[in-house]
């Protein structure tokens, strides 16, 4: 008879997400796993099989995490669609010090940190990360029809390109985070993808 489990998987699951996140998923060894969950290697493979079918559950889960609050903000009936679109750049930016290393270094996004490492490379996180995309633009469309209607986003340009680029500023912000950049650069670079919803 198995024995039972004696841990919070979720909380292993978290633990593991965080360190794929920090180091990405080459860097991150089997005992960087173990060290970073307090589980052993045999607790690991029994529950997660694999180093990738671990990865593949943390990256689901850092997905899942993300986007919530991101769709909240751009599907807010109380918000004009650039206000949206400004408290998303708000949300991205927060989150840049609200996730940091303990020497104050930013992490980045799990989702640009993966496209950048495996996505060429490795069909499973490709497929997630793509998924991830059409999800993410299809609720910046949302703020952006939002904006037209009300009068808040008054550009000519094509909605699918600037969905694209706000997504892509998105990517930037994090890039530049990680690079260094301080807030008030990453505000500054927030309020110029602003300045192009208008005229």
């Amino acid at each position: 008879m198995a024995r039972p489990r004696t841990f919070d998987e979720e909380r292993a699951l978290d633990a593991a997400m965080r360190a794929f996140w920090t180091n990405g998923y080459e860097a991150t060894s089997t005992q960087d796993l173990c060290d970073a969950t307090g589980l052993g290697r045999s607790s690991i493979y029994n529950t997660f099989t694999s180093k990738h079918d671990l990865f593949r559950r943390a990256l689901t889960r850092y997905i899942e995490l993300m986007s919530a609050p991101q769709a909240e903000i751009l599907e807010d009936p109380g918000r004009s669609g650039m206000e949206r679109i400004r408290a998303l750049f708000t949300r991205i930016v927060d989150s840049e010090y609200e996730y940091r290393e303990a020497d104050g270094s930013s992490i980045g996004c799990l989702t640009v940190n993966t496209v950048v490492e495996l996505a060429r490379r490795d069909p499973e996180a490709a497929a997630l990360v793509e998924h991830d995309l059409r999800v993410r633009l299809d609720l910046l469309h949302v703020a952006l029809d939002a904006g037209r209607r009300d009068g808040t986003i008054t550009t000519g340009r094509d909605p699918d390109a600037l969905a694209r680029f706000i997504n892509a500023t998105i990517g930037g912000l994090r890039v530049s985070a990680q690079a260094g950049a301080d807030r008030a650069i990453l505000e500054s670079i927030a309020d110029t993808a602003l300045d192009a919803l208008r005229p």
